[in-house]
């Protein structure tokens, strides 16, 4: 089972997460894309993902935006590990 990470374990691991930040107990990042088209093709990768872990985030859209939010339900809506590697599958995407 997981468990919440401390601030200083997030700021730590947000190093190696150019972009991310940790605001409101959850990790957020703002992708933006050349089109509406490209940022739902990024929404369907990302879906891949987070259900290969069976992770899921919380995802918004407009135009060519992406909201991406990441928490734990399960630690008491925290950033856990498990948020650490869904950031890391979703940077690692060939068009980010």
């Amino acid at each position: 089972m997981s468990h919440a990470l401390s601030h200083d374990e997030i700021a730590e691991k947000l190093d190696g997460l150019p972009g991310w930040t940790h605001e409101n107990d959850a990790l957020a990042r703002t992708f933006t894309f050349g089109s509406f088209k490209e940022a739902v093709s990024f929404l369907v990768r990302v879906a891949f993902e987070a259900e290969a872990l069976n992770h899921h985030p919380e995802l918004a859209n407009v135009y060519n935006k992406v909201d991406v939010r990441l928490t734990t339900h399960d630690v008491g809506n925290k950033v856990s590990d498990k948020d650490i590697e869904l950031a890391g599958r979703i940077d690692s995407l060939s068009w980010v």
